[in-house]
């Protein structure tokens, strides 16, 4: 290429010639520049500067000796960068290096008394409830957004579902929250799709049936049962459980909640099902490989007067004795197990109560802490 150029051909013809850049053959007919060409050396350099600012290895034993003396000696307990550079400059050492520089003196000499965070990979998807985890059943997480207010000062009420493995969403916006409201919207969704085996709330009254009395089952949980699908109660003031149905919630209330202005309930129910649709359409393959959902019983009738029978499941933390609070009883579950969570089971015809251990750095292993045969005499919240 040098050699071309200097014949008189132009740079940018060499370039093409030669398939390379502009830049690349100024380079070297820089190098070449005022020589012979058998006497330039054309291997390549490194790429190390030239010259380096590293800090002498004198006062980098100066700076660890001052903070074992710190450690050790001083009043306040302080020895990290900022108090070995006001050590340095109190006794008037020639050269003081920069605190940023007396911080990368300790940490390349990795004298640094604090540990990094480890970051553990998370549990999978469901990983609370065995057959979930394995896609052997689908999972459906309930939720609420509330206190929208939309043109005139209308209070609305939006209740969301979306199913863990499929990610199916559904989105009610309409009046204030009720059970009934609650009832009517899932009846409507599971009618369309196909009942899951499980379905999650969190710990809202109008989910459990409020916590005023003991023993108390809410009307939504007795539907669930009639219809064969268990109910999940997430644990309180818990991260994670609910993270789905908070993501489709976030993800609502950005795309349908603040994209458009409403200026009536009509018309924010039509842009929430417009959105919900096109989310399905979007997600359709998604859907089609999650666990198969159940026909809806065409013979169901809503207030049967038929004993549920099933189970109910609920994700608890105990406290630091050992005990977990469940339909207002205080249930021990073992003195060596404070302050972690568990899976409580409890079958609603026998009162059989089965609580297993959970832990999210080894989901796999659930081991049975205790059985416990309860007396409780289980109620239903009239309605």
């Amino acid at each position: 290429m040098v050699e071309a150029v200097q014949a008189g051909e132009s740079q940018r013809a060499v370039a093409r010639r030669f398939r390379v850049s502009l830049r690349q053959v100024q380079w070297w007919v820089k190098r070449a520049e005022g020589r012979e060409l058998d006497t330039v050396d054309w291997a390549d350099r490194s790429h190390r500067p030239r010259t380096t600012h590293r800090t002498p290895s004198d006062l980098e034993a100066r700076v660890l000796r001052v903070r074992r003396e710190l450690r050790e000696r001083s009043a306040l307990g302080e020895y990290g960068d900022e108090a070995i550079h006001r050590a340095l400059e109190s006794r008037g050492t020639p050269v003081v290096p920069s605190v940023r520089t007396i911080a990368r003196i300790l940490t390349r000499c990795g004298a640094l008394d604090g540990r990094r965070r480890v970051r553990r990979p998370p549990p999978p998807l469901g990983w609370y409830l065995p057959d979930v985890v394995a896609k052997q059943a689908e999972i459906d997480q309930v939720d609420a957004i509330e206190d929208l207010v939309i043109e005139g000062g209308i209070h609305v009420d939006v209740l969301t579902c979306v199913s863990l493995h499929g990610g199916l969403p559904g989105a009610w916006p309409g009046p204030t929250l009720t059970t009934k409201r609650t009832q009517e919207a899932l009846l409507e969704h599971w009618q369309a799709f196909g009942l899951p085996t499980y379905v999650q709330f969190d710990n809202d009254p109008r989910f459990t049936g409020g916590n005023r009395y003991p023993d108390i089952l809410g009307r939504l949980v007795r539907m669930c049962l009639s219809l064969e699908v268990t109910p999940v109660f997430a644990p309180p003031y818990e991260s994670g459980f609910q993270a789905a149905i908070e993501s489709l919630n976030a993800r609502w209330q950005a795309k349908v909640w603040q994209r458009f202005h409403h200026d009536s309930p009509g018309a924010l129910r039509w842009r929430s099902t417009r959105y919900t649709t096109a989310y399905r359409l979007r997600l359709a393959t998604r859907i089609e490989a999650a666990p198969t959902r159940r026909s809806f019983p065409a013979r169901w009738q809503s207030g049967a007067a038929c004993e549920p029978r099933g189970r109910i499941v609920y994700l608890r933390r105990a406290d630091p004795q050992g005990i977990v609070q469940l339909l207002g009883h205080a249930i021990p579950v073992s003195p060596n197990w404070p302050h972690r969570l568990v899976r409580c089971e409890l079958a609603v015809s026998t009162g059989l109560l089965m609580i297993y251990a959970l832990r999210r750095r080894d989901p796999t292993d659930q081991p049975l802490l205790r059985t416990i045969q309860t007396r409780w005499r289980l109620r239903w919240a009239r309605g």
